[in-house]
């Protein structure tokens, strides 16, 4: 899911992402609560009219961001109060305030709120913040049955439990006897080397419904989306392709492309031959780091649209490769070109 945190996947507007192929954006319920407010959005119509966009949409709740804000904030059982990072103003929200908002905002798939602990967390911690985000789902199932439900919503699980593979087990189980439309899984992708996300996900997606979606949340990486698909993860939401796109590195079937570097000032090769987004069927390697250098805009919208048709494209093939029963060849087959480093 390429990410529109701001109602906006950044320099990309509505209609180029049909362009790149993409099925659901993310967008955030955070900060769409702080800023234009939910009162404004839904008077505009909705999130989908807001923004342009007549796909599916998913809103975060907006826990993980709440949480990365250190000291501003104060955790209860019976909910969140915070310090907005736009102007110091005080907020707090219930469980069911965000699925309130969310659905306000007219979203097809909701998350409820969450903790999201910092890499490394004791056990401890983590113990608590898996016991509160599940009381914390229950409640927000309770107010999605309630309302959201019928207006044809899909509310999600959220695991927890840190880097402990028998804590994320015991809430993979409380979280799948919900019987919830589909699960997602927090709390990783937060600085843990990649082996921990494997183990993590070797130990819980066995326990998860096979029927129901599964959601490994901000990642991430060619290297991350192969190891998670392998383990039977089926949805991602990352920041990679566009926050890459905007400083100037680009993703090739070789690897990572710096398009800065001097050594493109004269290439005349799009950034991929085999790529059939706008950008590689129109300009050179050398225009894009014309304008990067020169610090036009064109140079980061153009660069984030290629990230976006590559790593969408690259999940296409994926699932291409594992209908036919050949997801580990292909595999194997991308890791001969391309470098990680």
């Amino acid at each position: 899911m390429p990410v529109g945190t701001n109602a906006t996947v950044k320099s990309v507007s509505s209609q180029e992402l049909k362009q790149t192929g993409a099925q659901i954006i993310l967008s955030n319920a955070y900060h769409l609560y702080l800023r234009p407010g939910v009162e404004t959005i839904e008077g505009l119509g909705g999130l989908h009219q807001f923004m342009g966009w007549d796909g599916p949409i998913l809103t975060d709740s907006g826990g993980y961001q709440i949480f990365s804000l250190g000291e501003t904030k104060d955790v209860t059982s019976e909910g969140l109060r915070f310090k907005s990072h736009l102007d110091g103003s005080w907020h707090f929200l219930k469980p069911e305030d965000v699925i309130d908002v969310q659905t306000r905002l007219g979203v097809d798939v909701l998350m409820p709120l969450d903790e999201c602990l910092p890499y490394p967390a004791e056990r401890e911690k983590a113990i608590q913040g898996m016991k509160i985000t599940q009381e914390w789902l229950i409640r927000s199932q309770n107010a999605w049955k309630a309302g959201a439900r019928d207006a044809g919503s899909l509310l999600f699980g959220i695991v927890q439990g840190g880097t402990y593979a028998d804590l994320r087990v015991e809430h993979a189980k409380a979280v799948a006897s919900l019987d919830l439309p589909g699960i997602a899984i927090g709390g990783l992708s937060v600085g843990e080397p990649q082996d921990v996300m494997r183990e993590m996900l070797e130990a819980v997606v066995p326990v998860l419904p096979p029927e129901k979606p599964r959601y490994l949340m901000g990642v991430g990486y060619p290297e991350d989306l192969f190891l998670a698909v392998e383990q039977g993860v089926d949805m991602f939401d990352c920041v990679v392709p566009t926050r890459n796109g905007r400083n100037g590195t680009v993703f090739h079937s070789a690897g990572k492309l710096l398009l800065r570097n001097a050594s493109f000032a004269r290439d005349p090769r799009p950034i991929d031959e085999s790529c059939p987004c706008y950008t590689c069927q129109h300009h050179s390697r050398g225009y894009l780091r014309h304008l990067f250098v020169a610090r036009e805009m064109l140079g980061l919208r153009l660069a984030s649209l290629h990230n976006l048709t590559f790593f969408i494209q690259l999940l296409d093939n994926m699932r291409k490769a594992i209908e036919h029963g050949q997801f580990t060849d292909f595999k194997k087959e991308f890791f001969k070109k391309y470098k990680t480093s």
